[in-house]
């Protein structure tokens, strides 16, 4: 299970283990109150050249096992929310990609599959664009730019 919490990269990179990770309260799947530590699990995020340690923790009751994620990126992206948006942001106001570092095929799967999920989800809200429907489909708790499922 993937808990968002709000932490610094760069922090994470510069302390590695030593970085002062949030502990949860509880389980987030069975709510026992004793969680122990898992270790951690690489993960790799745009702009750096190594894997980050992220901080796991397990709950003895259930088994569930809660890795800690910036809550500034989503699941399985290693690209953070801000940038996703701001390049879609430019390439549909513009109709061009910002000069970025990033792959334009990534840029371009991003915006198709933000372009299947507003039509799977907000049908009634398609007239707003493809902006607004990434701003609804967060609010929904879904990943704009995910493959439709």
């Amino acid at each position: 299970m993937i808990w968002p919490v709000i932490v610094e990269l760069k922090q994470i990179l510069e302390m590695g283990r030593s970085y002062p990770w949030p502990r949860p309260q509880s389980c987030p799947r069975c709510s026992n109150w004793r969680v122990w530590g898992h270790g951690y699990v690489a993960r790799y995020f745009e702009g750096y050249g190594q894997a980050l340690l992220m901080k796991c923790y397990r709950c003895p009751a259930c088994g569930c096992v809660i890795t800690l994620r910036p809550d500034s990126h989503f699941s399985r992206i290693h690209t953070s929310r801000e940038s996703i948006r701001d390049h879609l942001d430019e390439r549909l106001a513009h109709g061009r990609w910002p000069p970025s570092a990033l792959p334009r095929s990534r840029l371009r799967h991003w915006l198709a599959n933000l372009r299947r999920q507003v039509q799977a989800h907000l049908t009634n809200r398609w007239r707003w664009g493809l902006l607004a429907g990434f701003d609804a489909l967060l609010r929904q708790g879904r990943v704009p730019v995910a493959r439709v499922s």
